[in-house]
């Protein structure tokens, strides 16, 4: 039996917003999926994937400092062993998440990995340090979304679409 496509959805979160993505969408997914928090992905993690998801918090303006470190410690490991793979974002913020999505772009353009669907941004509105120390609760909407995501990802990869 030949194995599924692998979808690595590796996520960060601190309030709880971008783990409740990063489960959906791996529900969404199903079998296809490997959910691995930022902290402990490696790059032979990734490098047996055949695509990737990236979900996290917009913090300060940019990605989350450990998914971050993340690419930190991937980047040189998997420069040049990855190209053409699909990857997609999922980003929970404050305001715009516009930042954080730039940084994850800006990184895997060197990897050459290959953007699939349009990012999600699921806006929480949190302006107070109070708001945005507390625990979220993600839009049921914006969890059905990330479960579509993973579907249509994991789905992708079986058709060989990507």
């Amino acid at each position: 039996m030949i194995a599924a496509p692998r979808l690595m959805i590796v996520w960060h979160s601190r309030t709880g917003a971008s783990e409740a993505l990063a489960r959906a969408a791996a529900e969404g997914a199903g079998d296809a999926a490997r959910l691995v928090p930022a902290a402990k992905a490696t790059p032979d993690m990734l490098l047996a994937a055949d695509g990737y998801l990236f979900v996290c918090p917009e913090n300060l303006g940019s990605m989350s400092g450990l998914m971050k470190e993340m690419f930190d410690r991937a980047y040189y490991p998997l420069l040049g062993q990855v190209e053409g793979r699909p990857y997609a974002t999922l980003i929970a913020a404050g305001s715009d998440g516009e930042g954080a999505r730039r940084q994850i772009d800006r990184i895997v353009t060197g990897w050459r990995l290959k953007r699939v669907a349009e990012p999600v941004i699921v806006g929480l509105a949190a302006q107070t340090p109070q708001a945005i120390a507390a625990p979220k609760t993600v839009p049921a909407t914006a969890l059905a979304a990330a479960r579509d995501m993973g579907s249509a990802l994991a789905e992708g990869l079986r058709l060989g679409v990507f």
